[in-house]
């Protein structure tokens, strides 16, 4: 994988890309809504065109198309990735997120980059925070020294790389570094992006299904540097 001359990801060559996108293309279109469609855009902010595919639907079709299918190595997953989010459909940006999802742990932190790209192109949250949670949470888990680059991306001017660097340890549980996850919720305490307000609250509030008490300190210190939003979303499920 190389970078090209305007900045883009290349496209790996990948026999098992060429596969999947020939079975998917004309799966995803022949079952397409176009009612159903407008209001899923409508839904998701005009965020980018839909085919109309409740994710039942989509997941049965996505279960088809991978039927048969060889287990890819890591370019076969930048390649699918890549030339899914290349469609204008939602949908299959959506196949290649459950893709990278799936297969996770057969990439690299290598891949990490691709994720960025993902994660920083056709923004919104119904792609970031799976990617965030389950792509680089699994890279970063695998390559521990990755933090360093979550290090850099909290402070990015993109608030969905930030937002993403706040939900890494999502599911995380035991294994998560409090002392990382609170420095960038305070990181970003004066954000004033609903997105970021949110994704502050929703890391402390899954976190403290782990250590409820650690929450309840650490916002006993700190909660005058959160906007109410935060707190409120953090402190849901175990009081103040």
């Amino acid at each position: 994988m190389g970078v090209t001359g305007t900045g883009t990801l290349e496209v790996p060559s990948s026999a098992l890309a060429d596969t999947v996108l020939a079975r998917l293309l004309p799966a995803y279109a022949e079952a397409a809504d176009p009612e159903r469609a407008v209001a899923m855009r409508a839904y998701m902010k005009d965020v980018a065109p839909f085919l109309g595919l409740t994710t039942p639907v989509r997941r049965a079709l996505t279960r088809t198309v991978l039927q048969g299918t060889a287990r890819p190595d890591e370019a076969d997953c930048v390649a699918v990735a890549l030339r899914c989010w290349e469609l204008p459909e939602r949908e299959y940006h959506y196949f290649a997120v459950d893709y990278l999802r799936r297969h996770v742990a057969r990439c690299s932190s290598g891949l990490l980059p691709v994720a960025r790209h993902l994660i920083a192109t056709v923004s919104w949250w119904d792609t970031v925070d799976l990617l965030a949670a389950h792509v680089v949470g699994g890279l970063v888990t695998a390559d521990p020294k990755l933090t360093a680059d979550m290090d850099v991306w909290i402070t990015d001017d993109d608030l969905w790389v930030a937002r993403t660097a706040l939900l890494h340890q999502l599911r995380y549980k035991e294994r998560t570094d409090t002392d990382r996850l609170f420095a960038y919720c305070l990181r970003q305490s004066g954000h004033t992006d609903f997105f970021i307000r949110k994704a502050i609250g929703w890391c402390l509030r899954e976190y403290a299904k782990t250590d409820p008490e650690a929450v309840r300190e650490f916002l006993a210190r700190e909660r005058g540097r959160f906007a109410p939003l935060s707190v409120r979303e953090a402190l849901k499920n175990i009081g103040a």
